[in-house]
């Protein structure tokens, strides 16, 4: 979805909420006026900023990199969200982003806005002392509207611990005598930060739809449910003798974490086809995605060629890198960048269950489509939460000083997931309206922003 797309979503449920009686607070607003404000409040960006980075390249020449940050919204806290180090980087997406990043952690009900950075380069063409420096230069740049009582940001697409314990070296170094353990998360554990960062958002991911069909479908079948269109396929699959078919797009740290997920149930699923920005490997028996994660890990890509799966030691076949999209599988994992399936592909795609570890994949037509059609999508907001959620546990680390192990972080992710996850899936196959399941998220987040902008008295 894109940022107008966004900010229509938030409209459409604003006006439905409106109709509604969700709270006894608004029973007197009989015009509407507070959900009027609400609408325009949320729809509105706090704060945009534009900057450029100077950096020496290698070779002597000044460059000139736009960097964004974006502080979308903090009525439920501090500024909260990542930073992106890409070629796509640019001031409408890192807006989207931020407006994301604020339904989310409303959804999940976590102490902080919204906000999402970004720095317009392709780290892979970076030199160590280059990509230093652009990580350095971003916070200089930044400092006035970084903090840990401001704007806390965490890693992101193109950016990872290296990075993060980067710029928290150059914030201790320009602000001397102010604290700065909680001034971004996402850290090395030997920084500050907490066992089990990287792989949050991979397992988030995968178990917010494995909750759906190994725990929340077993409770609900003997019960009373409205049974959307979409509850035959997914009583067709869990009832299927055959494994679940899996492709994801994106082999980085979500994709493939959640790839691995997916091997570890057992013998319910195989990964019939994974893809990075240069290529989609195909398998129908299912790939050996331990090799191709020891091969990734090498060499920070797929294998793309004969020569390169031979040495993998991977039997797989070649196809574009948008192939993933269309491939015959019944769980289509997103977990590569923003506006993937469009009007263009949408009824190419095969799979039953959509799953966005990426944000803003699947834009609002195709999203209507596909619940119309009986497809389930477990949106963003709801799906690739576990890094947030692992964020605030190192936030708490460092405000407690109790270090977490990685079983605490584990388990803590799982149970806070499970229960947001629970919430939405009652409310999507309870409910007689049979919305999206991204309609439903983004009613439950906004409920509480209107509630907290309410409280704070910004609605009147």
């Amino acid at each position: 979805m894109s940022r107008d797309e966004t900010r229509t979503l938030i409209q459409e449920v604003v006006d439905k909420l409106k109709k509604e009686t969700f709270s006894n607070e608004f029973t007197n607003n009989e015009n509407g006026e507070v959900f009027d404000s609400a609408a325009e409040i949320i729809k509105t960006t706090d704060k945009i900023i534009k900057s450029y980075i100077r950096v020496s390249r290698d070779n002597g020449v000044i460059e000139r990199i736009p960097a964004y940050r974006v502080q979308h919204n903090n009525i439920s806290g501090f500024y909260k969200g990542g930073i992106r180090f890409s070629p796509a980087v640019n001031e409408e997406e890192v807006e989207n982003l931020a407006i994301l990043m604020t339904i989310k952690n409303a959804l999940h009900e976590l102490p902080f806005g919204g906000a999402k950075g970004g720095v317009f380069v392709d780290p892979r063409n970076l030199s160590p002392r280059e990509l230093n420096l652009v990580s350095k230069k971003y916070v200089q740049r930044l400092k006035p509207d970084l903090g840990p009582t401001k704007d806390i940001p965490a890693p992101d697409l193109g950016t990872n611990d290296k990075v993060i314990d980067w710029m928290v070296g150059e914030y201790k170094t320009i602000t001397p005598g102010e604290s700065y353990v909680n001034s971004f998360t996402g850290k090395s554990a030997v920084n500050g930060g907490v066992a089990g960062r990287r792989e949050a958002t991979g397992i988030g991911t995968f178990l917010s739809y494995y909750y759906l069909r190994d725990q929340w479908f077993k409770q609900a079948k003997t019960m009373k449910v409205t049974r959307p269109k979409s509850w035959k396929n997914l009583e067709t699959l869990i009832h299927s003798d055959q494994p679940t078919r899996v492709a994801v797009q994106g082999f980085g740290n979500v994709g493939s974490i959640a790839a691995n997920e997916a091997l570890k149930c057992e013998d319910e699923h195989i990964v019939t086809a994974v893809s990075d920005e240069d290529v989609t490997l195909h398998n129908r028996k299912g790939l050996d995605i331990e090799r191709l994660l020891a091969y990734s890990e090498q060499h920070r890509r797929l294998p793309r060629s004969a020569e390169e799966l031979k040495e993998a030691n991977v039997q797989a076949d070649i196809d574009s890198p948008s192939a993933v999209l269309t491939s015959e599988c019944d769980l289509l994992i997103l977990a590569a960048v923003e506006g993937q399936i469009t009007e263009e592909n949408m009824k190419d795609v095969s799979a039953k269950i959509l799953l966005e570890g990426a944000n803003a994949p699947i834009t609002k037509n195709a999203d209507e489509y596909f619940e119309n059609n009986g497809i389930i999508v477990i949106p963003d907001i709801l799906a690739n939460a576990g890094g947030v959620h692992v964020s605030y546990l190192e936030w708490m680390q460092s405000n407690n000083d109790k270090p977490y192990t990685k079983e605490d972080v584990i388990t803590a992710l799982t149970d806070k997931m499970t229960d947001v996850c629970h919430r939405v899936y009652d409310h999507y196959f309870y409910s007689e309206n049979h919305e999206t399941t991204r309609m439903l998220c983004y009613k439950l987040a906004l409920m509480r922003l209107i509630t907290l902008l309410y409280r704070h008295g910004k609605l009147y």
